[in-house]
């Protein structure tokens, strides 16, 4: 198997065969991140591709299930794509599904048809970065995009039956936009209706611009019980009947999950006790990305 720098996954696909179809990040510009910053993009070639794909078929009896890598594997195009999952589905029948992370754009690059096409050939679901509804904040962390354009994105995808797994970032507006970003973020989080809705919790990564502007002053961090009070009006704004929300991120102070609406009272309750002190907060030391 051949990777190309660090490779990064959802918790929910650890126990995947991760595959790198394109390598770094299309966007990399994100003011809070950094996980792809030694790596300039490109899209490998699919005969390097399936290369990996029938050294594994060699190595392994059974692959359940495919990650295919890196941060925005949707921008290989929809032929090559095909021609990747047409060869796990007839090399590797036993497989259940495929999932990829995706961009707003990519998946705006992407007409109705080549994403009906892609789900049709087995590609399951996406992993796509909303960080916030907040247009202010987008703008502020670099997303390359707004609230709007990553909700019609999340529309496109569930249209063409894809689901839809979507991450927030609590804090990421800091003190200064934190009732905007908790109250915007419930809203767009409505809007999506994604089967999956995860919470992380930003930690500044050093080399970062949003490192710089700690040490600068202009980005003033959260402290965990603003966190929490925030994750509490976000909820309180989010609308989404049936998403499956996880906040179990190695980076969040406090443990949240449940199924929306249904468990929003259990997990407001949660948090309202860890803000009054009588639920432990994970200490800072035991926090990671």
């Amino acid at each position: 198997m051949r990777y190309i720098g660090n490779i990064y996954r959802p918790p929910s696909e650890a126990y995947s065969l991760i595959v790198q179809m394109t390598v770094g990040c299309s966007h990399n510009r994100c003011a809070f991140c950094d996980m792809y910053t030694d790596k300039h993009f490109f899209v490998r070639s699919v005969e390097d591709v399936l290369a990996d794909f029938a050294w594994c078929r060699r190595q392994y009896r059974h692959i359940g299930r495919v990650f295919l890598a890196d941060g925005d594997a949707l921008m290989a195009s929809s032929e090559d794509l095909l021609r990747v999952l047409t060869y796990i589905r007839r090399e590797i029948p036993e497989c259940e599904r495929v999932t990829c992370y995706a961009s707003p754009k990519s998946i705006r690059l992407k007409t109705d048809e080549e994403l009906r096409a892609l789900r049709a050939a087995n590609l399951q679901m996406v992993y796509m970065g909303l960080e916030s509804g907040s247009d202010a904040v987008l703008r502020r962390m670099r997303k390359g995009c707004s609230a709007e354009q990553i909700v019609a994105a999340a529309q496109k995808v569930r249209s063409a039956n894809i689901a839809l797994s979507v991450t927030a970032i609590s804090g990421l507006g800091g003190r200064e936009l934190w009732e905007e970003h908790a109250e915007q973020t419930g809203r767009v989080l409505s809007a999506m209706k994604a089967e999956y809705i995860g919470l992380l919790t930003l930690m500044v990564e050093p080399g970062t611009a949003a490192a710089q502007w700690v040490r600068q002053g202009s980005l003033t961090l959260l402290t965990p019980r603003e966190v929490l009070e925030e994750t509490y009006m976000l909820l309180e704004h989010t609308d989404s009947e049936g998403s499956v929300f996880r906040m179990n991120h190695a980076s969040n102070y406090l443990n949240l999950r449940g199924t929306l609406n249904r468990d929003r009272p259990a997990m407001l309750r949660q948090l309202r006790a860890g803000m009054e002190g009588s639920a432990a907060l994970k200490d800072e030391n035991w926090r990671a990305l």
